[in-house]
């Protein structure tokens, strides 16, 4: 079945290379040959266009063309790509064995994040064994302003940083809990900036408490990486989480401890360590 202009999928960029990686996308999704008029069908790109992208990619080994040089499929290269994605992406094993421990040892749910935006973007989660949880997969965005770990991102930037992105995301309420005054919320973060942690108490979702810490950045500075613990409120009280920062700042910083050995080291570094 051809697909309508409407629901084509979109292959979009500001460059011809970000066009290509989207074309790419497209294509690794796929699970069998296709044909330059059956990608055209998908993605509305007109056929000269679309022929001379895959020239490009065929060119450079991401795809190959089948026997009957009608059909194409992913080249060598692209399938080389994916495999060594797999055999070295230590570090996200790595951080999802923290994660785990660290499920185990608290007993609920818990996520790593980073800030994307004016949002909050979750990396990993490992949920909790227990019946009653919020499912929150990877790639899930919440909130910068009422969420834990977002106050702590916000707690490291200078106020008129700080300023300028809440004045372009709306302060909106998702409870009664949720702090939409810029000075309520001002004072919250000089707390937390305080304290090294932070609380999101039922302020994004009725029912969820969590608690944050961030990781330390192996390069000193800013940390863009946050640890958090989440529960429901049935199971959890501000003051049983407390109990467990004990045990987020040990995962944080074993976290911390990988992303440190998984930097490269200067030259300069090198040389100190060559003349030990």
């Amino acid at each position: 079945m051809t697909n309508s202009k409407s629901d084509s999928i979109k292959v979009e960029g500001d460059t011809p290379a970000q066009r290509l990686l989207a074309l790419l996308e497209v294509i690794a999704d796929k699970n069998q040959f296709f044909t330059l008029q059956s990608l055209g069908d998908e993605t509305g790109l007109p056929k000269p266009t679309l022929h001379r992208m895959l020239q490009q990619l065929e060119g450079s080994g991401m795809l190959q063309r089948e026997a009957d040089n009608r059909h194409y499929s992913k080249g060598s290269r692209l399938r080389r790509l994916a495999e060594n994605l797999l055999l070295n992406d230590t570090v996200h094993g790595a951080r999802h064995a923290v994660l785990s421990q660290l499920v185990e040892e608290v007993g609920e749910s818990c996520n790593i994040t980073a800030l994307s935006g004016g949002e909050v973007l979750y990396l990993d989660r490992v949920e909790t064994s227990e019946a009653l949880r919020f499912y929150l997969h990877p790639g899930s965005r919440v909130p910068v302003h009422c969420s834990a770990s977002g106050k702590l991102f916000l707690a490291q930037m200078p106020p008129a940083q700080r300023k300028r992105l809440l004045g372009e995301t709306s302060l909106k309420a998702f409870t009664s809990n949720t702090l939409t005054d810029f000075g309520a919320l001002e004072a919250e973060i000089e707390a937390v900036h305080q304290a090294g942690y932070a609380f999101d108490d039922e302020e994004f979702l009725p029912g969820l408490i969590c608690i944050a810490v961030l990781a330390t950045n192996p390069n000193g500075g800013k940390s863009n990486l946050g640890i958090a613990i989440q529960a429901p409120v049935m199971r959890m009280s501000r003051e049983k989480a407390l109990e467990c920062l004990p045990a987020l700042r040990r995962a944080a910083d074993a976290i911390a401890a990988i992303d440190n050995g998984a930097m490269p080291q200067s030259n300069s570094h090198k040389q100190k360590i060559q003349e030990v």
